[in-house]
């Protein structure tokens, strides 16, 4: 979440930008340096909000399908229906409308706005719901047709005398801006690159601030460059497009986002204010001009003029910095999580500390990111430089996929040779467990890149270690390219000599088999260790990776387990709910199901909004579990419910329903951990965690 601050500070930036087109800060001073301001380096502006709305809405279309773009849409075209009913009686007024037919109407709604500057609603409309139908059914196809796109409205923009050069090629734009649309900055040709821009941008690591800062500079350089050509050999109509306003958002973008700012909501709206209603407070600013009688100063001085209508127009929309319409009439979250990005981030850092040169991470982010949220955690993995992801299933892979996450995603757990048409099509790396698998996959005729997983021991899945014949004749398979050995430790927890012995005869048997494919001439990448082989064995020579699972989230599979290597992890999921209603009891009362509460003294008890179906479990009614509320521990009170339980706040004073109750994380001095926590409910932290329910709403910080 802290890569959008310096998207937040930059839209300010970008709306004054566009208050400047449309009221010439320079023009009484320099009209040449002015149009290079208004013309060519204004022109960022626009495609920069196009790019930001990318960024938010085309990774929810790659998650959640084409349903995320219900709440993108109703919002725009509640702005848009609000901002045409304000402007309604400037246009009127105006004589804006009149000889206008229905399909004129229309024509304005859908591509020019209701007024002139409103076109920037029905394009953000339009291109978005482009960008994102082409992300979903056609996602190796949407960069070249947006590009496209694009390169056609060029055409009809600032490059517009090309086209006329050609009589052909005019005739058919002269046919469109008669018919279609007055311009082709709208939301067909203009916005849909610069949405799919951003959708791809978050996907990308951050960097060091100082190379995407040289490249804006440069980017920047370049369009004040194309501004002065396109010019000076009068080729626009327009001048909004322009070839190197992609790469100037793309650099810009970069620059913003790899600067760790937190978000500023309240400048967002406030922005959007500023946008919508700076015409109208040029109007005032001329109105109040001409009451006054200094027309001379507040119109004709443009430096006074663009000063005049930015103040009024920051002081109209100040006071929604305030006003928070989610906060208002909302409820508190029932249940969720909360995911705590910089301890995430925190533990990739003290882990990559730990491998030896060459070697690299391989994040597990499988079973939902072991209950913490794919798309949070795979984000957050990738803007820290992690390149390859491990998964359990080609839904998972193909999920990632579809947030944008590029790489090596390897699916360990079994896929049916059916599937392979979908690791193809999402360019997954898929596990081989038998010969058969592979000969089943081969005969699909898809090109699969494989990963060998061999069985040394623990005899779950995989290919036997010490058949080389077998493993090569893998290799030999002309559509699967093999591409990583790997095999799994089945007890690198435990330290007993035993469990050590063992370990250590898997990793020779890997070895073995690993070098019998080289000297055959498969040189392969191996990786051989997991969360508890990387604590325990570190460091693991020639690895290309570590798959890392739950040491990832921060914590241990057991409470007590002690590896040899004991970096500070940081836990990253606390769960918490809330107090619905608190019951006082007397003496030899009962409480809940089968009333297996019974306290032989007056008694509190709080009802708290979870239950065993959010994954909190069952096992740890009748006081085997305790919460946290007001920073004191209580005991569960009875049975654990399917959607809520009780808790004993016999001994905490003031406890009031809508106070926050901790199940696992911090509150105040006290903490509760996941690992006590799966003690309790003899499990281990893997299994509690994973097992947490999707209706928990979750919560980055």
């Amino acid at each position: 979440m802290k890569r959008l601050g310096g998207l937040d500070r930059f839209r300010p930036v970008a709306v004054l930008l566009v208050i400047a087109i449309h009221t010439g800060p320079l023009l009484s001073i320099s009209p040449w340096v002015n149009d290079l301001l208004t013309d060519s380096l204004a022109r960022l502006a626009v495609p920069f909000f196009f790019t930001v709305s990318g960024w938010f809405l085309l990774p929810k279309v790659r998650q959640q399908g084409m349903a995320a773009l219900t709440p993108f849409v109703k919002k725009g075209l509640l702005l848009y229906g609000l901002s045409t009913l304000i402007y309604l009686p400037v246009r009127i007024y105006s004589g804006g409308w009149e000889g206008l037919t229905a399909w004129d109407i229309l024509r304005d709604l859908i591509f020019d706005g209701t007024f002139y500057h409103l076109w920037y609603l029905p394009a953000s409309l339009l291109g978005g719901c482009l960008a994102a139908l082409l992300v979903q059914a056609l996602p190796r196809l949407a960069g070249p047709v947006c590009g496209l796109l694009y390169l056609l409205g060029l055409l009809g923009d600032s490059y517009y005398g090309l086209a006329a050069a050609l009589p052909p090629l005019r005739a058919c734009y002269d046919v469109l801006f008669t018919y279609c649309f007055d311009q082709t900055r709208n939301g067909l040709f203009f916005a849909p690159l610069f949405f799919l821009l951003g959708g791809r941008l978050t996907g990308w690591a951050s960097v060091s601030p100082s190379r995407p800062v040289l490249a804006v500079l440069a980017s920047i350089g370049l369009l004040l460059a194309e501004g002065l050509l396109v010019r000076q050999f009068q080729l626009p109509r327009q001048d909004a497009m322009y070839l190197s306003l992609p790469l100037c958002l793309w650099t810009l973008i970069r620059a913003l986002t790899c600067v760790p700012l937190p978000p500023l909501p309240g400048l967002r709206r406030v922005c959007t204010v500023l946008y919508l209603i700076h015409p109208l407070c040029i109007i005032g600013v001329r109105g109040a001009a001409k009451l006054l009688d200094c027309t001379w100063l507040l119109v004709e001085c443009s430096p006074v003029h663009y000063l005049a209508v930015t103040a009024a127009a920051g002081l109209t929309a100040a006071p929604f910095a305030l006003w928070n319409p989610k906060a208002r009439g909302s409820v508190p979250l029932r249940a969720w999580t909360e995911l705590d990005t910089n301890a995430l981030r925190h533990n990739l850092r003290v882990l990559s500390a730990l491998l030896p040169h060459g070697c690299a991470l391989m994040t597990v982010v499988k079973a939902d990111a072991y209950g913490h949220g794919l798309a949070q955690v795979a984000k957050v993995c990738r803007q820290e430089g992690v390149s390859a992801f491990a998964v359990a299933t080609v839904e998972e892979g193909a999920a990632l996929r579809r947030l944008g996450i590029r790489g090596e995603i390897l699916v360990l757990g079994y896929t049916p040779p059916q599937q392979a048409r979908r690791l193809a099509h999402y360019r997954l790396t898929q596990a081989v467990i038998n010969l058969s698998h592979a000969r089943q996959l081969e005969a699909q005729g898809r090109r699969i890149k494989v990963h060998l997983k061999l069985d040394t021991g623990m005899h779950r899945l995989g290919l036997p270690w010490d058949a080389p014949q077998t493993l090569l004749q893998v290799c030999a398979c002309r559509h699967l390219t093999v591409c990583g050995i790997f095999t799994h430790l089945a007890d690198a927890e435990s330290l007993t000599p035993e469990s050590m012995a063992r370990t250590r005869r898997q990793i020779r048997r890997f070895r073995q088999a690993a070098d019998a494919l080289t000297q055959a001439g498969y040189p392969l990448p191996c990786h051989t260790l997991s969360s508890y082989g990387l604590l325990n064995y570190a460091p693991a020579p020639s690895s290309a990776y570590v798959r890392i699972g739950i040491a990832l989230y921060g914590v241990l599979s057991r409470e007590g387990d002690h590896p040899r290597l004991s970096p500070a992890l940081r836990p990253v999921l606390s769960l918490r709910a809330r107090v619905a209603q608190v019951h006082r009891l007397e003496a030899g009362e009962r409480a809940g199901y089968d009333g297996l509460f019974a306290p032989d003294h007056p008694a509190k008890v709080a009802l708290v909004t979870i239950g065993y179906a959010d994954g909190y479990p069952r096992s740890l009614s009748c006081g085997a579990g305790r919460v946290l509320i007001r920073g004191q521990a209580a005991p569960i009170a009875g049975l654990i419910c399917m959607d809520q339980m009780l808790v004993d706040v016999t001994e905490i004073p003031g406890v009031r329903p809508g106070d926050m109750v901790t199940l696992i994380g911090q509150d105040g001095d006290q903490t509760i951990t996941a690992e006590q926590v799966a003690a309790a409910a003899d499990t281990i932290t893997n299994e509690l965690l994973s097992r947490l329910g999707s209706r928990l709403e979750r919560v980055l910080r």
